[in-house]
């Protein structure tokens, strides 16, 4: 693999500037810890005040070093590290880890600082990560350029996982912490201020990389979406689970993000948006982040949610159900034949699933893997949890226990089985080298397993499918106020389909549409001075009566005048009473990092009291359009309810991927769009009402 970031992670001689005689200081670190973790590439350390530091030959500058470095740690003062990172452009070092502090995140003077090193940067081939980080590490060659105590922490082996944070403490804290779990990481990244590399760039590193399966990512904000949106799908095409930390999801965890990495935090549902699409899974909390790294470097992904639960406690056997009904995975009872067997086995057993296979299991642990494997061969079950409580620790049974998991592994090599025990830590690890992910709280096992699942689910479905093709004739965004027809027609031009209807200037108009329609008709007042009509009784339902049409027309317009004298109002629309079925409602947002993201949900109270939406970024094919509709929670609205129909699912999905085309179409023209209702129907979509927002031009 070529990637421009490998000499920060593969480098063969590295520098350090402000090297220190001292392993306990900064400047002293990185020297101390390659060398006692048998780094083979050259180090020089720079200062000018020494000539010896640590055992190596010092150099004045890094102009006085004798080759071109792959990697330069810059451990100076802020006040010269500028000059510092110029040298090491002028000489062609191909990396820099800026350690110093005190720039973006701290004042504008320290600001203005970093743009200048961010020119020199640009002028320049070489790839620098920082400042304010903690460095960079790589356990398998030995390379620690880092001030953090991660040698000191590290407990196992190199193994599958590549981590990278923002922050460079708490990075330090997700290693330490994942070396406790018992996960082998190879990389790990700080990425501080990001005047360079940032974490998507990190994570691209990392799909390509192949000693690399798993990702875990930290991150406050995001700078280029195009970067992290290309980075997200390289490692979902290569089949590399990434999870994935996002802090700042309030306004005031977004003012701290922005102070702490001087970065942009986006909107959180947006960032919601971003990683369903590209499967990843969002941790919420650092215990959570590692625990399903930890499942995932097992590397085993099921295809399906389909979970058997195997107990040695009914009561536990309880919470896993609850807990895999909260995590969305399904516990199909034991096919009738297998329950009779396992009925045959231990007759005052729980066998339906789950299967409580009691503490008779305890006389003759064969039992269990009876138990088990009758659910592997006979019940069609995705996934396996087997719960032993501390029966794989005591003396009595521990033995046993580890016969009967070597025999069942053995028997079935290619099985996903976790188990939750009560151990000590030393037993766990012979469990994990026979690739059972051990666990400790059974709600916490079904939310690994449900965790793998997910991965299973993205991995097997692949590739997305492409975005449609934008219509022959498709209009542009507006770049001043519409009114609804003119928004309608926009939209329609785009593929979506609208409402029947006319604009009529007086009442006599309004009646002869109502006479073409043959049914009843809803009048709307029309004005981009007035974008919500229903605020000042600017609708009129269900009318069916000339005279009622022409009564109508005139107190629309009165309204109008009256709630809003200086609107220019362009007339009434007449439009025809769209069938019954359910509403919806799409829109457009604006994101500042992500631009255009494409808003669904049930409209109604549903939208406004509820809140039941979700996001997409724009432009996206049908099948995300569909997998975007069924997270709603009040999906089973569009099946049919209380005897209706089931609602066009299809042609809602179309709807929902031609907005997204149209959106990308106009990006930086748009500051949103509402489509309030789209009237999904048993046969057919339409749109009822739209507004579209253009985005103010400076």
């Amino acid at each position: 693999m070529s990637h421009s970031i490998e000499p920060l992670l593969r480098p063969n001689s590295v520098a350090v500037i402000g090297a220190s005689d001292s392993p306990a200081r900064i400047g002293g670190r990185p020297i101390a810890f390659s060398k006692k973790a048998n780094f083979q590439g050259a180090i020089y350390p720079v200062n000018p005040k020494r000539d010896m530091v640590q055992g190596l030959q010092a150099y004045p500058s890094i102009k006085d070093v004798p080759e071109v470095v792959d990697c330069a740690i810059v451990s100076v003062p802020a006040n010269i590290a500028t000059d510092a990172i110029r040298d090491c452009a002028d000489t062609g070092v191909k990396s820099a880890i800026v350690f110093t502090s005190g720039f973006a995140e701290m004042d504008e003077e320290g600001a203005r600082a970093q743009d200048e090193i961010e020119e020199i940067i640009k002028a320049s081939d070489m790839r620098v990560t920082g400042p304010n980080c903690l460095g960079t590490f790589n356990n398998k060659s030995g390379w620690y350029g880092t001030f953090g105590n991660t040698l000191d922490m590290t407990k196992v082996p190199p193994g599958p996982v590549g981590i990278v944070t923002q922050s460079g403490a708490y990075g330090a804290h997700v290693y330490n912490v994942s070396q406790d779990r018992r996960i082998g990481a190879t990389y790990w990244v700080t990425t501080g201020n990001e005047i360079d590399v940032d974490v998507a760039e990190v994570i691209e590193f990392y799909a390509q990389a192949d000693d690399i399966d798993v990702i875990v990512a930290y991150a406050e904000g995001m700078k280029s979406a195009e970067r992290i949106r290309r980075a997200l799908e390289m490692a979902r095409d290569a089949k590399k689970p990434v999870i994935f930390m996002k802090v700042g999801t309030t306004a005031i965890g977004a003012q701290a993000a922005a102070s702490h990495t001087a970065s942009l935090a986006g909107s959180d549902a947006v960032y919601d948006a971003l990683f369903r699409q590209y499967g990843v899974y969002r941790a919420e909390t650092t215990e959570e982040m590692i625990d399903i790294a930890y499942a995932c470097q097992f590397g085993q992904f099921p295809k399906g949610r389909k979970i058997d639960l195997q107990t040695i406690s009914g009561g536990v056997g309880v919470q896993m159900a609850d807990a895999s009904h909260k995590y969305g995975m399904d516990v199909a009872p034991m096919p009738d034949g297998v329950q009779k067997k396992l009925k045959e086995l231990i007759p005052f057993a729980a066998v339906k699933n789950p299967v409580d296979f009691t503490a008779q299991a305890l006389n003759d642990t064969s039992l269990m893997r009876k138990n088990v494997s009758l659910a592997i061969e006979e019940g069609d079950y995705d996934s396996h949890i087997i719960y032993l409580a501390s029966v794989v620790a005591s003396p009595l049974t521990r033995d046993a226990c580890q016969k009967l998991m070597r025999d069942l592994r053995a028997d079935y090599p290619d099985e996903l089985m976790a188990i939750c025990v009560n151990a000590a830590q030393h037993l766990l690890p012979g469990f994990e080298k026979l690739r059972y992910p051990c666990f400790e709280d059974p709600s916490l096992t079904v939310r690994a397993m449900a965790a793998l699942s997910h991965f299973g689910e993205v991995f097997e479905r692949g590739h997305p499918d492409a975005p449609p093709p934008a219509p022959d004739g498709m209009l542009t965004a507006p770049k001043t106020a519409v009114a609804e027809h003119e928004a309608k027609s926009i939209l329609a031009s785009a593929g979506i389909p609208v409402s029947r209807e006319e604009l009529v200037s007086d009442a006599v108009g309004a009646i002869a549409v109502w006479r073409a329609i043959k049914g009843p008709v809803v009048m709307k007042i029309t004005s981009p001075d007035i974008p919500h009509k229903t605020e000042i009784g600017g609708v009129i339902l269900n009318i069916d009566d000339e005279a009622d049409i022409a009564e109508g027309y005139e107190t629309l317009i009165k309204r109008a005048k009256v709630a809003k004298p200086d609107a220019k109002i362009d007339g009434v629309i007449v439009a025809e009473m769209s069938s019954v079925g359910v509403e919806t409602v799409m829109g457009v947002i604006d994101d500042p990092v992500f631009g255009p993201a494409v808003m669904f949900g049930l409209g109604g109270v549903f939208v406004e009291v509820l809140k039941d939406v979700t996001f997409r970024l724009a432009p996206f094919g049908v099948d995300e359009a569909h997998r975007m509709i069924d997270e709603i929670q009040g999906r089973t609205m569009l099946d049919g309810i209380r005897g209706q129909p089931p609602a066009d699912i299809d042609a809602l999905a179309q709807a929902l991927a031609a907005l997204s085309v149209f959106a990308h179409a106009n990006t930086g023209q748009i500051e949103s769009i509402e489509i309030n209702p789209l009237i999904v129907m048993p046969k057919g979509a339409v749109a009822v009402d739209a507004l579209i927002i253009p985005k103010a031009q400076n």
